[in-house]
């Protein structure tokens, strides 16, 4: 899925919402019309008719969103199809909110660079964990997961293809306003922490020797990326030079919290 599918599907999205809006219309106008004959009932439809209006306009602005994008991805030269997800040192990252919610991530090229989707747990999975999400790679092939223990305390262990943990995230509420996320290895080794912004998107993993090794934020999308992220507060996810595909999936875990969870 390249980014001008996002915008197809987004535009997809607010069309079904503008044509489901337009059932009630139809209901009521034809129940009015043959039995009830209340001028009145009429005024029942206006606020599904707004809001069928809003969403077709929402739908022709993706819409033309995605042709736009399309256009200057054809413009562009071709890219090699085996771009890695963690050769990147910055991917961009785009909530979709569809009957499945998942996260995608790009390349600033435009291409997938992968995907992040909740498994749906069965058996004895269900009494290890209370959530379960799958990080896939553009060929939508499973690269790592992260399971999610709900307590007093969130946990997020990272582990993975080959089902090794790597480490976990711990978030621990220190008041209805105020938590704190801390990185841990594999033997309990505190290797980091979280530091955000309480009023905007900029979260920092901090190493346990006080340095950045990644950060995602809002609203500092180069421009240069523009011609295929129209929107300029998309996130940007960047990364280190120096962590490795371990290092990277382990801090990939607060994607969890930041998107499914406190969402």
């Amino acid at each position: 899925m390249k980014i001008n599918d996002y915008y197809q599907d987004a535009a997809n999205l607010s069309l079904n919402g503008s044509l489901a809006a337009l059932l009630p219309i139809i209901l009521m106008t034809a129940a009015n019309l043959s039995y009830l004959h209340n001028e009145a009932v009429f005024v029942l439809t206006v606020p599904f008719f707004l809001y069928s209006f809003i969403c077709f306009q929402l739908y022709l602005f993706r819409k033309r969103q995605s042709i736009t994008i399309n256009r200057n991805l054809s413009s562009l030269k071709p890219v090699n199809g085996d771009q890695s997800l963690f050769s990147a040192r910055h991917l961009l990252v785009l909530f979709h909110n569809a009957q499945s919610p998942q996260v995608l991530l790009y390349f600033p090229d435009g291409q997938l660079a992968g995907s992040i989707k909740r498994y749906r747990l069965k058996g004895l999975r269900k009494l290890k964990f209370s959530m379960l999400y799958v990080l896939y790679n553009s060929k939508n092939e499973a690269i790592a997961c992260f399971g999610v223990k709900r307590k007093r305390e969130i946990t997020i262990e990272v582990y993975d293809k080959k089902r090794n943990c790597l480490g976990f995230l711990k978030k621990t509420r220190l008041n209805w306003l105020k938590s704190r996320e801390e990185l841990y290895d594999t033997k309990g080794t505190l290797i980091g922490f979280v530091e955000g912004s309480g009023t905007f998107m900029d979260e920092k993993i901090i190493d346990q020797y006080n340095q950045q090794v990644s950060r995602l934020r809002r609203g500092w999308m180069p421009v240069e990326w523009s011609p295929l992220f129209p929107e300029p507060n998309t996130p940007v996810l960047s990364f280190d030079a120096n962590l490795s595909e371990q290092e990277k999936l382990l801090r990939m875990s607060f994607l969890i919290n930041e998107f499914f969870i406190e969402r």
